[in-house]
């Protein structure tokens, strides 16, 4: 005996606290004490419970303690905080006998009972059909697992699989992972109702107690998930641990037995978030695939790298050679089975699709209708060859030209791949198309492919405009015409632009086009287009472009456009307001006589009407003008010049109130008022520069000059003049 410390009562638990130094002990006099076993000092002594402590339990790295007592209490104390007891966990019946840490989750920890129950306090069984998990530091419910439907009466957490299991009066058993808490598998014996749930640590295997006898199953494979390469290294996962150990670390002196156990060193790799199922090696040695049960990874051996570094003497740690293995691609898919063919994996995942990846691309080649399992590949028949649980065989073809091709292209021997390219059927060349896109070979994609569609977004991406042009010529797609109009618009190939946008109809497209190229025949031609298929908005501004007023005017009293024409009438020309008032009153008269009764025309009452006699002396000047257009050349000219308002122009001129305008000498004044004002705007031109440019002036109205009018709204949205539900131009 070492040391040994003396109490008055008896005492029933005690436990070291390592990182402290401590021992901790809890006895029949209720108290629990703390020694430091180095100094046989007594470090603290407090009261915890109300009758006898039968155990205490020490948490592995938090400043924790639990006790449990005939009380049946479990308390949680905190050192740091002077041994307060922080939390008091109830629920026993009877007198609780021990308590202890869950060594896969620390955060949980079970408890057990002369109630002749085990309660781990994060899972607990209820009456209400379900099973909660708790987390005891924020008290809360961590998650519910619903699904049985009488009382749950047996829960426990597996010591080594990532399991919850719960059994049920329902007599059901459902299985639970202990992570995402997805219900995995439900068991049903019909034995009646679930008591109980038993398991032993280091098996597979687990006991079920039902009112009507025992079950004893078999959870998951007893399978392990190990590989080893060519030098005797293996590598196993162990749930998510990694290990390794080495068949050369035994030794040539050693004498081993056949079938007996080899004496080998286990070195620990470390843990990953994942749990690897299977382990898939090529035949080349340089490629494996490691498959978890959401995805999988496909990763590179680098034999270059091991052996410089073998060649070079420096020794090797438990941790390999750095570099040893490149990820190259990982897939979010689980793997069921799967076998290498040379670079090509082909694999069925857990939606009973049969795949192949190469360079990462994967390709589906079968949906199974049932759940099939890869038996292997036959290259002389190029096919694969599957079989299901009722050992019924099928095959399904994989052309082996087809994998060899983008192995090559994967190598980088693009030579060698072409030559094998005229073995692979036309049928399977857009998938051979869509692999080259996806390495970045757009290019040799074009010339693989042979869908037009694809081959045109192709040949889009590539720029080849000629190219997509041609395909789309023979598709007769408005919407690929309008693509590689605006894709030619954008680099500059006007003509073509100007082509494909005809083709596809876009005549907002053209208008665009011609109006930024002042192209005034090509606007005359879009205008008269325009008319024909309706698109009254394109051809109004058509007309409107090139100055011709009157058929702007006319197209508007065509669409039943009155009012809007009554107001162009009224800004442009004049001279048409009393045709089209007379129009507009006697189409308003029909759904609003008294608001017909208040338009006014201008010929009768002038009065109300601001210059009405200037304006229609303005328009007989500016009419000359219209319909001509001055070069490109000359644009600089008119680049800087102010807006002209004539009407404004002519106010603005010093006259003799005395001697009032007669109608007759109106068309005097206005060409001196225009006169003026050039001067005025252009003292260091020249007098036939600066008349050029009054002619080409448009004539700017005020809005004021529309005062007394009915405006009615129309919706500008659509391509065609909008009416409201009584047929007539919106209001």
């Amino acid at each position: 005996m070492v040391k040994s410390f003396r109490g008055d009562r008896v005492t029933r638990s005690a436990k070291f606290i390592a990182r402290k130094q401590w021992v901790v002990a809890g006895a029949d006099d209720m108290f629990i004490r703390v020694y430091n076993y180095n100094t046989m000092d007594k470090v603290k002594v407090f009261e915890a419970h109300t009758d006898y402590i039968r155990c205490v339990a020490v948490h592995p790295t938090l400043p924790y303690v639990l006790s449990s007592s005939d009380d049946m209490l479990i308390k949680l104390w905190d050192w740091e905080k002077g041994w307060m007891c922080t939390q008091i966990f109830e629920g026993h019946s009877h007198y609780v006998m021990q308590v202890t840490f869950n060594p896969k989750d620390t955060n949980t920890f079970a408890s057990a009972s002369l109630d002749r129950t085990i309660k781990p306090y994060l899972i607990t069984g209820s009456d209400d059909h379900t099973a909660k998990v708790w987390d005891y530091q924020t008290k809360s419910c961590v998650q519910t697992l619903e699904g049985h439907t009488h009382n749950v009466s047996a829960v426990c957490f597996h010591p080594e699989l990532p399991i919850i299991i719960t059994g049920s009066e329902d007599g059901t058993v459902r299985i639970w992972h202990a992570t995402t808490y997805r219900l995995e598998n439900t068991l049903n014996y019909g034995l009646e109702r679930v008591w109980a749930i038993g398991h032993m640590k280091g098996s597979r295997r687990m006991v079920i107690g039902y009112d009507e006898g025992t079950i004893m199953v078999k959870i998951g494979r007893e399978e392990p998930v190990a590989s080893m390469d060519n030098s005797g290294k293996i590598i196993w996962a162990k749930h998510n641990e990694i290990q390794t150990v080495n068949i050369k670390s035994v030794g040539a002196d050693c004498e081993v037995n056949d079938g007996e156990r080899l004496p080998l060193a286990m070195k620990e790799l470390g843990t990953c978030d994942l749990y690897p199922q299977n382990l898939y090696w090529a035949d080349s040695g340089d490629l494996v695939a490691i498959a978890s049960d959401t995805s999988f990874y496909m990763l590179k051996y680098n034999r270059d790298i091991v052996s410089t570094h073998l060649d070079s003497g420096r020794p090797v740690d438990e941790q390999g050679v750095e570099d040893a293995f490149e990820l190259l691609y990982e897939i979010n898919e689980r793997v069921r089975t799967g076998i290498w063919v040379g670079d090509c994996f082909i694999y069925n995942n857990s939606s009973w699709r049969l795949n192949y990846c190469v360079g990462g691309e994967v390709t589906t080649m079968f949906h199974l209708d049932r759940p099939m399992y890869l038996l292997g590949y036959l290259a002389n028949q190029s096919r694969v060859y599957l079989i299901d649980k009722e050992f019924n065989v099928m095959g399904y073809t994989l052309l082996l030209s087809l994998i060899e091709y983008k192995t090559l292209v994967m190598r980088g021997d693009l030579e060698q791949a072409n030559e094998i390219l005229p073995s692979i059927p036309k049928e399977h060349h857009n998938s051979v198309a869509r692999f080259l896109e996806s390495r970045g070979m757009i290019e040799d994609a074009l010339e693989v492919a042979t869908d037009p569609d694809y081959r045109f977004e192709l040949a889009i991406q590539l720029g080849k405009l000629e190219v997509a042009k041609e395909i789309a010529t023979g598709a007769h797609s408005e919407s690929k015409w309008k693509q590689l109009g605006e894709l030619a618009m954008s680099t500059g190939m006007l003509e073509m632009a100007e082509d494909c946008l005809k083709n596809a109809m876009d005549l907002s497209g053209l208008l665009l086009l011609y109006s930024s190229l002042g192209d005034a025949e090509g606007i005359s031609k879009l205008a008269s287009l325009a008319k024909e298929h309706g698109k009254n908005n394109v051809a109004f501004l058509c007309l409107f472009l090139l100055g011709k007023v009157e058929e702007c005017l006319q197209l508007l009293v065509d669409s039943n456009r009155i009012p809007e024409a009554a107001l162009m009438a009224r800004s442009y020309l004049p001279s048409k307001v009393s045709d089209i008032v007379a129009s507009w009153r006697k189409d308003l008269n029909k759904v609003n006589p008294k608001a017909a009764e208040s338009l006014a025309d201008p010929e009768e009452y002038s009065n109300m009407f601001d210059d009405w006699q200037v304006a229609l002396a303005v328009e007989s000047k500016v009419a000359e003008t219209r319909g001509t257009y001055p070069p490109a050349d000359e644009y600089v000219k008119y680049a800087d010049r102010s807006p002209v308002n004539l009407v404004e122009a002519f106010r603005s001129m010093q006259i003799d109130e005395d001697a009032p305008f007669e109608n007759g000498d109106l068309n005097h004044e206005v060409t001196l008022s225009i006169e003026i004002f050039e001067e005025q705007n252009g003292e260091e031109e020249e007098q036939e520069e600066t008349q050029d440019e009054g002619q080409e002036e448009a004539v700017v109205v005020d809005a004021d000059s529309t005062d007394g009018a009915i405006l009615v709204n129309g919706n500008e949205a659509d391509e065609e003049w909008g009416t409201n539900n009584e047929g007539n131009p919106s209001a």
